[in-house]
């Protein structure tokens, strides 16, 4: 292995953490002193950490023998199953880059993922969800049915060699997992431990794709160097210790799973209890059955936990900590839902490698509830002026910029890259918000959705709070559209609970007794939680939502 100090990096201070700097060394020191604890649990399926291990080598030696080498990248494209954090591992131990896709993709969307990656091997289920992606990724390549399992020749997607098929049945041209791991008992122990000995903490662990809510997807690089070390420092915000059991039904394609909620209970010896996606019936199930103590997880899904009929039945006095954002009244309802007092508000991005500020699970409550928190180690964030970049005193809203655990870029587009750091390097969020004078961060809203009304601006985030302080409302989103006087107005959607009174003349006149005259909605409407439009991961999609108010008049 390389000397222990160069798996350290920088000034962050990971005395009491691993002393592994990448994926691959980290896996192996918890197999080592942590070997018969629980790792991952799956439906029926419990890995601890020493059999983690031996699935990640015996796939990582399938990887070596189909030629995947250091850089490579490795398409994985399955849904939260052992499978993935095997695949995720192994491909990183070998210095391969993942280049994970979103399992709600489309065939159009993932023929654009393949080729932006440049995926030498595409690791799949066969489909999930009415999603056939084998069956799409044969229409995009039909060279598939001719070809030898691992030599795939496609003008279509030139750098894609091999395919393999974590399930069903055998396919032309894909490789059965059995098989695939079959074929790597022809590497043996000396060329894996190569591999992963020219792995540097800095060498790209991730591709993570955004959402893409208005354009294209973006390729967010993330490192694994500062993977493990952020990781471990937002597990510590948690108190997180090894005999937590952290659920996540929050997508391991997603940043908050497999670079936020993977390696901070990784880095402290836990176990992750995966659900393949969200149910809230399925998941007080699996809470109470695993007694599980670390929640990840959105307002929407606490809120589908608490109104669930099985949820007052259900014991889940085990949980104790976790992460979540939202408005003060959507934490402390996920606090009332999960029993989780410990909950910890963060601030951060996929780009941050998850969270740049996280709240101390020891902090008083209300300052969790209107703060996000201290940077993390190895974290600075200031506010600067949006137009002119210079810093803005404590306590002054401006544009939140952040230095230390960012990504090193964007995948194959330095016109991204020129857009997102300054000259000295800081990552410009585009996010509004203040550092306080005790260095906690306050988030205010996004800077690309401020409205501006009449020529005053209007956080869309300050009205959300005041619609969210009426007792008949259970969420509230907020937006402006287009008007020929003022240039845009406040318009915003809402759902209301299910025994509620209130029209939208008793909202309005609410908001009209909380707010300046320009910041109330204009234009409000009434909607059934299915009604508001999403994006993949679940967050609301706000430039449909603008589109759709664009449209429609005040209920």
């Amino acid at each position: 292995m390389k000397d222990a100090d160069a798996r350290r990096l920088g000034d962050t201070d990971v005395s009491t953490g691993p002393a592994s700097r990448t994926l691959g060394d980290l896996l192996d020191e918890m197999a080592a002193t942590a070997s018969t604890a629980e790792a991952v649990v799956h439906g029926d399926q419990r890995l601890d950490y020493a059999g983690l291990k031996m699935q990640v080598d015996a796939f990582a030696r399938a990887l070596l023998a189909a030629g995947i080498r250091h850089g490579d990248r490795v398409a994985l494209l399955a849904s939260n199953r052992t499978e993935w954090i095997v695949a995720a591992i192994a491909t990183a131990k070998i210095g391969a880059i993942v280049a994970a896709v979103s399992t709600y993709v489309t065939p159009r969307e993932l023929a654009w993922s393949l080729e932006h990656a440049g995926a030498t091997a595409l690791v799949s289920l066969s489909a999930f969800r009415g999603r056939p992606f084998l069956d799409a990724l044969r229409t995009l390549c039909p060279e598939l049915d001719g070809a030898a399992p691992g030599a795939l020749h496609s003008p279509r997607l030139p750098a894609l060699r091999t395919v393999v098929a974590l399930d069903g049945p055998p396919r032309r041209g894909v490789c059965a997992l059995a098989d695939f791991l079959a074929r790597g008992a022809a590497v043996d122990a000396a060329a894996l431990r190569a591999a992963q000995q020219a792995v540097a903490p800095t060498d790209t662990c991730y591709i993570l794709y955004t959402s893409g809510s208005t354009a294209l997807p973006k390729g967010v690089t993330l490192a694994h160097g500062p993977l493990i070390a952020n990781g471990f420092a937002i597990g510590e915000r948690q108190h997180l210790r090894a005999s937590d059991r952290l659920w996540l039904a929050v997508p391991l394609f997603w940043s908050f799973g497999s670079a936020n909620a993977l390696p901070a209970i990784l880095t402290h010896g836990g176990c992750v209890v995966l659900q393949e996606s969200f149910e809230p019936g399925q998941a007080l199930a699996l809470i109470e059955h695993e007694r599980c103590s670390v929640y990840y997880g959105m307002a929407n899904m606490a809120r589908s936990l608490l109104e669930h009929p099985d949820h007052p039945r259900r014991r889940l006095g085990a949980m104790r900590t976790g992460l979540t954002i939202g408005a003060p009244e959507d934490i402390t309802m996920t606090i009332a839902a999960l029993g989780a007092e410990a909950l910890c508000n963060v601030y951060g991005s996929t780009e941050t490698y998850g969270n740049c500020a996280v709240t101390d699970a020891a902090d008083p409550l209300p300052l969790r509830l209107r703060s996000q928190g201290l940077p993390l180690p190895g974290m600075t964030i200031r506010a600067v002026d949006p137009v002119t970049r210079a810093p803005l005193p404590q306590g002054t809203v401006g544009e939140l910029t952040v230095r230390g655990h960012v990504t090193p870029g964007y995948y194959r587009a330095p016109e991204l890259d020129a857009a997102a750091f300054d000259a000295e390097g800081w990552f410009l969020t585009g996010d509004l918000g203040l550092v306080e004078a005790d260095g906690r961060v306050s988030f205010r809203g996004r800077l690309k959705e401020m409205i501006k009304t009449g020529g005053i601006n209007v956080a869309p985030l300050e009205v959300e709070q005041v619609l969210l302080q009426h007792p008949d409302i259970v969420q509230a989103h907020v937006v402006g559209v287009a008007d020929r006087q003022k240039g845009e107005i406040v318009a915003a959607a809402v759902e209301l609970r299910r025994d509620a009174q209130s029209d939208a003349a008793a909202i309005i006149a609410f908001c009209r007794e909380r707010l300046a005259s320009y910041k109330v909605p204009a234009r409000l409407v009434i909607r059934d939680a299915a009604e508001f439009p999403r994006t993949p991961t679940g967050k609301i999609h706000k430039p449909a939502l603008r589109e759709q108010l664009a449209a429609g008049e005040a209920d």
